[in-house]
């Protein structure tokens, strides 16, 4: 089918309320968590999320390849994002329910077991989401409601501390009111997909990849940018969020429960933002579409710098403002992905669908490990700590992090995209190129 049904398209995005629910807190709110209520250090917290991110990243590629070997009567990614679903709920059972006491070693067999099951739902779903539709804007449309669905898991979890905060002050049961979400969730959302969403038939078998084959993909210039892209912008969000809830506590002095709420609003603007981005990617194409993306952002972090301390309509303002670009990436890189995947079938006359989305998977998690451990890892450096107290120099380092780097990393990032090479012009010649070889290879 060329143009899904909207249907189907809700159907396909599903999960994504639920993978958004426990994303987010692992992000923002757990490494938070762990150090300022659980009693473990910044440094630990912060390595702990870098290294078992990066760790994990070695399982995309063998996730990969084995999904597009996989060859059953319900598709080839159906069962994966089935089969993700239990070890996502043992992992959630796990972080989000953790007593003060707890140890390093708990954290991290807690986030090997979350981010492992996170991997296998998330490359399944994303890569299915491939497979949906050939055009080149569609693509956009698909991964346009993928994102929003991101999103709307974001401010359903957002809301639950802001909700929680006017009955209890208890910053443990705001955790395990976002872990009782994120196990409801799970089963009905991918439940839902796997009942009502039929995975089309490949075109192609695939082989498995030699190391070879594999090094080959990034031998494309579209490959290497994408993939560069998607570590940088990776990183711009990640470090956002990682500080988000310091930076507007200790430096805006905005209680807790009004830095949620800005933090909420930031992610309302990311649901408003996902379908302008899509609608942008039509006019002028998904990489350029990007990269203006990329330079709004550093608007927004200017919103953040000029802000006065305690003013929360203004704050809501700044985070709304920065909110807006927050979608782009997740929405175009994905449709880029597709893309390319069909220039690879071309020229090899492999599906390697499930590998590139591996290859984009890992680069995603480089980006929010990194994020992670250098921000928090940089805060212990500079003498920051997480109950207050800071120095000046402390503070200052603390806006550094904050503000310039994410800056800098989104300028970088622009200058990559503006020079992407496969548009809508030479996509529609690889499809031309392959439709001719399909009708050449029907009896």
């Amino acid at each position: 089918m060329s143009r899904p049904s909207r249907a189907d398209l809700a159907a396909f995005a599903a999960p994504c309320l639920a993978l958004a629910a426990l994303g987010l807190p692992l992000v923002v709110y757990l490494p938070h968590y762990y150090s300022a209520e659980l009693g473990l250090s910044l440094s630990a917290v912060g390595v702990a999320f870098m290294a078992v991110r990066l760790i994990d990243i070695g399982l995309d590629p063998i996730l990969g390849a084995l999904m597009d070997r996989t060859r059953t009567r319900w598709g080839r990614f159906k069962p994966w994002l089935v089969a993700g679903a239990p070890i996502l709920m043992a992992a959630t059972a796990m972080l989000f329910f953790a007593r003060p006491g707890v140890s390093v070693a708990y954290l991290w067999a807690g986030l090997l077991l979350g981010y492992g099951g996170w991997s296998v739902c998330v490359l399944a779903q994303t890569s299915w989401g491939a497979t949906l539709s050939p055009d080149y804007d569609q693509r956009s449309r698909i991964y346009a409601w993928w994102q929003t669905a991101n999103v709307i898991g974001l401010i359903g979890v957002l809301l639950l501390p802001v909700i929680i905060a006017r009955v209890t002050e208890d910053p443990g049961a705001g955790m395990r009111g976002m872990g009782w979400l994120v196990m409801a969730l799970i089963p009905t959302t991918i439940g839902l997909t796997a009942w009502r969403l039929k995975e089309p038939v490949p075109a192609t078998r695939s082989e498995v990849a030699s190391l070879k084959e594999w090094l080959d993909l990034f031998r494309s210039d579209a490959v290497r940018r994408l993939m560069l892209s998607d570590v940088v912008l990776g990183l711009v969000p990640g470090v956002a969020a990682a500080l988000f809830l310091f930076y507007f506590h200790q430096i805006k002095q905005l209680p807790q429960a009004s830095a949620n709420a800005a933090l909420l609003l930031y992610f309302v603007a990311a649901l408003v933002g996902a379908p302008l981005w899509s609608r942008l990617a039509t006019r002028v194409g998904k990489h350029r579409a990007l990269g203006f993306a990329a330079l709004f952002y550093v608007i927004g972090q200017a919103g953040f710098l000029i802000l006065p301390p305690g003013s929360l309509p203004l704050a809501a303002v700044a985070a709304f403002v920065a909110g807006l670009p927050y979608s782009a990436a997740s929405v175009l890189l994905r449709a880029m992905m597709a893309d390319v995947g069909d220039e690879e079938r071309l020229r090899t006359g492999q599906d390697r669908t499930g590998l590139l989305y591996a290859l984009l998977t890992g680069a995603t998690k480089v980006g929010a490990a990194v994020a992670v451990g250098v921000t928090y890892v940089g805060l212990d450096l500079a003498g920051f700590k997480a109950q207050g107290g800071n120095s000046e120099a402390a503070l200052l380092g603390l806006q550094l992090l904050f503000l310039a780097l994410p800056a800098a990393l989104s300028l970088w990032a622009a200058a990559i995209l503006f020079r992407y090479p496969l548009d809508a012009g030479r996509h529609a010649a690889v499809r031309a190129a392959l439709d001719a070889q399909a009708a050449g290879a029907r009896p």
